[in-house]
């Protein structure tokens, strides 16, 4: 087993054995804060970004699954953008394992790797300025129609990651930075909503993005 597979497997168990203390540590000081759920929810979604930082195909498994627990929670707090755009991720997931086959390469041991591709810098500048613009107003549209809780957060949360989640299914390694921001705001959101559990797997999502950004530059990526 090479170095960079242990890495890959204990950076995995080092995001589950989190979300599983944080889940004790928080319903032991607030009993019945948190329910099961949310513990189901983080570990799957533990796996899944982790398998998409290694480029491997099977993070759409985990995906699926991640996304109907997630959507369930995001109900119980009426984040109405949030729920959108997992309906969204279900979706477009359907599509990424096709397009994501089209572009595995073997890696020897029976192991496939998804190849990356590169945007310039102009398209990055571009899709930054447009999905700040569009955030702000849906923003704005979620705190005038809805009783949304906290509806700017949840549109900074909700906006950015439709591009970015394009960007992943394209296989376009730019999309890692997009998160990191996208679960930098997350990580606020779910700590005043009080979901400890929530906020911690999104802690542990940050680090992924640069364990991602790592990883997919070493995965020989094409134009």
């Amino acid at each position: 087993m090479t170095r960079s597979k242990i890495f890959d497997i204990c950076f995995i168990a080092f995001g589950l054995l989190v979300q599983v203390v944080t889940f004790f540590i928080t319903n032991s000081l607030n009993p019945d804060t948190l329910t099961p759920l949310s513990l189901i929810s983080g570990c799957l979604g533990v796996c899944s970004v982790c398998l998409a930082a290694q480029g491997n195909i099977w993070t759409y498994a985990f995906g699926f699954g991640q996304v109907l627990t997630f959507t369930y929670i995001c109900w119980t707090q009426r984040f109405y953008g949030t729920i959108a755009i997992n309906a969204y991720y279900f979706g477009t997931m359907v599509y990424g394992i096709f397009e994501w086959r089209k572009r595995l390469r073997n890696e020897g041991e029976s192991e496939r790797r998804v190849v990356p591709r590169t945007l310039t810098p102009a398209v990055v500048v571009t899709i930054v300025a447009a999905t700040l613009a569009v955030s702000a107003l849906v923003g704005w549209g979620l705190a005038a129609w809805t009783d949304d809780t906290q509806p700017y957060l949840d549109a900074y949360t909700t906006t950015p990651a439709l591009v970015a989640q394009v960007l992943m299914i394209l296989v376009y390694r730019e999309h890692w930075f997009l998160w990191l921001a996208i679960d930098v705001l997350s990580v606020v959101l779910w700590l005043r909503a009080g979901d400890y559990c929530m906020a911690a797997q999104y802690v542990f999502w940050c680090a992924n993005c640069l364990y991602g950004l790592r990883r997919w530059q070493s995965l020989n990526p094409k134009p």
